[in-house]
């Protein structure tokens, strides 16, 4: 009996939305009285960091701080339609909706700023939340100030509208053709194992991971996701099932007690690496990652068991009991 180590790598290529009937994102941005702005968005947050996301996007171009912008979801009587969170769609759609959205609060804002400075709103600029009048370094307004004076002084709604959508591409019958993604996503993943051959445990040592992403709008976000996704993709390559003893249906998970999750203790050492290759269709060239970094990890961790006992498993989870099981039928075949 011994611990047999060995590394698997698996590649990927991801698509970005869907290709339903158009799969849209609107988005309504409204200014408040003191100058703060409101995103409504139809869909939801499901804690992939989308709040921080379009709060980012919607601040880049309005010129009004993350903090002053909130975003609010889920609230389908106040906010235009959207397809959903889904389908790695988030920052890609809702984020284009937003860019579209923000460009028209920020026309708002540099006319406004024109008749306050008495300039011409192409001698102006939107830097460090104020609008300044090109080379001259003592003219300048806050964007709050100049949002809150549109509505008050000049009797002007603040308000951006955006929309996102991809029109549905069909098959050609004759080629069998189509352009069903915005944009695709790569990422490669490494992993190292140890086998245990006389318990069959599977334990994952380390994991390298790359992930080409467009552009990464908040890293740190998307190292989170990565990360995640790493937990995620090692519960299903290792641990977690509803049927332990499938085709067999005893045994049967019935909870949370006994559906094994990986937990803190159970994370190996990480190294993640983000690719920044800008897509001309993504807000400031981001593309989806969320579902992307699940995937990889599972057949990386499957490859590197095949290193490790020269038996490729392909029923997961690769629980010990299908180890020993396989180390059992390898050794009857060298004996015959």
């Amino acid at each position: 009996m011994a611990k047999l180590r060995g590394r698997g790598i698996a590649a990927i290529n991801y698509p970005t939305g869907m290709n339903l009937g158009g799969d849209p994102s609107q988005v309504v941005i409204v200014a408040q009285p003191d100058g703060r702005l409101v995103v409504n968005v139809a869909s939801v947050e499901l804690g992939q960091g989308i709040k921080t996301v379009l709060a980012q996007i919607a601040s880049e171009i309005t010129g009004v701080s993350v903090e002053d912008i909130e975003v609010r979801f889920g609230d389908t009587e106040s906010a235009p339609h959207d397809t959903g969170t889904f389908a790695s769609r988030s920052t890609h759609r809702m984020g284009n909706a937003v860019v579209k959205a923000s460009e028209e609060i920020r026309e708002i804002v540099l006319n406004t700023a024109a008749k306050m400075l008495e300039v011409s709103p192409r001698d102006l600029e939107i830097r460090e939340g104020r609008v300044w009048v090109k080379g001259v370094s003592d003219k300048s307004v806050e964007v709050k100030q100049v949002i809150s004076q549109a509505q008050f002084t000049y009797n002007t709604p603040v308000v951006g509208k955006g929309f996102y959508v991809k029109p549905k591409s069909s098959v050609d019958p004759e080629t069998g053709a189509s352009d069903p993604h915005s944009t695709m996503a790569h990422g490669c993943t490494v992993a190292e194992v140890e086998v245990d051959t006389e318990t069959g445990f599977v334990t994952v040592l380390k994991v390298y991971t790359v992930y080409e992403v467009g552009k990464a709008i908040n890293p740190q976000l998307v190292e989170s996701q990565i990360i995640g996704g790493i937990v995620m993709g090692m519960g299903a390559a290792l641990t977690e099932t509803v049927y332990p003893r499938y085709p067999a249906l005893d045994f049967q998970t019935t909870s949370f007690r006994d559906y094994i999750l990986p937990t803190a203790g159970d994370i190996p050492e990480i190294v993640a690496k983000i690719v920044e290759s800008p897509t001309p269709t993504g807000p400031f060239g981001a593309k989806g990652v969320g579902e992307m970094v699940v995937n990889s990890i599972a057949p990386a961790i499957v490859n590197a068991v095949y290193d490790a006992i020269g038996v490729q498993i392909t029923d997961l989870p690769i629980t010990p009991e299908k180890v020993l099981k396989a180390l059992k039928q390898k050794e009857a075949a060298a004996k015959s």
